[in-house]
């Protein structure tokens, strides 16, 4: 059976030999080389044809995402683990731009790292669990922030009313909720449709629906 052959990128020598005690003393993994430097891990990524190269992101002369870009686009078979101490959203996003199969923080334990180092070999795509609740973070924030725009244009109360309109609420109902008169509620919903840009309260309902208005304003 041929051993996993990993190539080991970082900039501090210490790192690289716990790193490689670690990795060789499991069954079936080689580290057939170590780089210092983006352009030492470009050339032996090209003279050496790890499986994986793991690489660190802070590099001296160029960024280790920079460099897993290049060894990605020349040698796509060869797969990059980022190892890293930054738990940063942003640094994750460019990693998989640049083709990076995981993205990993140096705090996890032997075991774990050896068995991520197996997955992105066998093709797996790999996120520490604390790189991943931060991406979800993200995502919920750029949801509503997305869902705040569709609505930015409408008050508070025609915000409101927008949701009980959502709900098949008549203005009769509406005003009993929100202790408005009926004619108040009509000229809520008359703005409202004004602002959206739609011709009647089905559409605007469907655009409150579309846009999940729940998540902004919960009844």
């Amino acid at each position: 059976m041929n051993k996993l052959r990993l190539l080991l990128v970082d900039d501090h020598q210490v790192v690289r030999v716990g790193l490689r005690a670690v990795l060789e003393a499991e069954a079936g993994i080689e580290v057939v080389g170590e780089a210092a430097t983006a352009a030492q891990a470009i050339q032996q990524a090209g003279d050496l044809q790890p499986d994986v190269v793991i690489m660190d992101v802070r590099l001296p002369d160029r960024s280790g995402l920079a460099a897993c870009q290049n060894i990605r686009s020349r040698w796509p078979r060869i797969q990059v683990l980022v190892l890293t101490s930054y738990a940063d959203e942003e640094l994750v996003l460019e990693a998989i731009d640049a083709g990076a199969a995981g993205y990993i923080l140096k705090q996890l334990n032997t075991d774990e790292l050896v068995n991520l180092v197996r997955a992105v070999a066998r093709g797996d795509a790999v996120l520490d669990p604390a790189v991943t609740q931060k991406l979800l973070q993200r995502v919920r924030r750029a949801e509503h922030d997305s869902h705040e725009a569709a609505f930015r244009v409408l008050s508070g109360r025609e915000l409101d009313v927008l949701a009980f309109v959502a709900e098949g609420k008549t203005n009769a109902v509406i005003g009993a909720q929100l202790n408005l008169s009926e004619k108040t509620v009509g000229n809520h919903v008359s703005t409202i449709l004004s602002k959206l840009a739609v011709t009647n309260r089905i559409e605007a309902a469907t655009y409150a629906v579309r846009h999940h208005i729940e998540r902004i304003r919960p009844l």
